[in-house]
């Protein structure tokens, strides 16, 4: 979700867990580990207003870096396969995957299926590369985890939660698995390694 409140007021302070400007940078890095990618298809939640907002943020940007934009609304196992192989069924395709419950509940089936289709993926966690996909970029959720914890220990101190701004991440971190790169035929561009917080040989 995205806060557009520093402080809120009330009994109330935290954490915001996503900023929607990420996702223009996912399908930034998608044609940069992948420049012959022309089309995307887009996996989301739409029931919730962040996979709406996620896909808007790529939809927006997907023309001025020649990207052809499609979604996938994650419903199903059964469905997203269904999807997923349909979309690859034409050449030049890639896959985003956005911020949401089923990503995390479909995590293994949707590495899977990219790596089955060859289609490079960029996801927003990296444990999602960790498990076989290709590029990740998202917030370092110890660092949140961290700060929260240094926010209970003030507020336990004494401190009112109005008083301590609602934080944004500062600290990002991008993972890439050069192995799952060399089984799709790409060769990770110098400059993005050098970038990587992580590499996965």
């Amino acid at each position: 979700m995205h806060c557009c409140k520093a402080r809120p007021g009330g009994n109330a302070t935290g954490f915001i867990t996503f900023d929607y400007a990420l996702a223009a940078k996912w399908a930034e890095l998608l044609k940069e580990i992948a420049p012959t990618v022309t089309r995307v298809a887009v996996l989301r939640d739409f029931a919730i207003a962040a996979g709406i907002g996620q896909f808007a943020v790529i939809q927006s940007v997907a023309p001025s870096i020649g990207l052809d934009v499609s979604v996938i609304n994650m419903l199903d196992a059964r469905q997203i396969e269904q999807d997923i192989t349909r979309f690859a069924s034409s050449p030049n395709g890639g896959l985003i995957l956005t911020g949401s419950a089923p990503a995390v509940v479909h995590q293994k089936l949707i590495v899977a299926l990219a790596a089955q289709h060859k289609l490079p993926a960029v996801y927003y966690r990296r444990y999602f590369v960790t498990s076989g996909g290709l590029i990740s970029y998202g917030w370092d959720v110890d660092d949140q985890y961290r700060g929260a914890a240094r926010y209970v220990d003030r507020i336990l101190k004494g401190e009112k939660p109005s008083d301590l701004p609602v934080q944004a991440p500062t600290k990002y971190e991008l993972v890439i698995n050069v192995r799952a790169a060399k089984a799709l035929g790409l060769s990770v561009p110098q400059s993005l390694l050098s970038r990587a917080d992580d590499v996965i040989e």
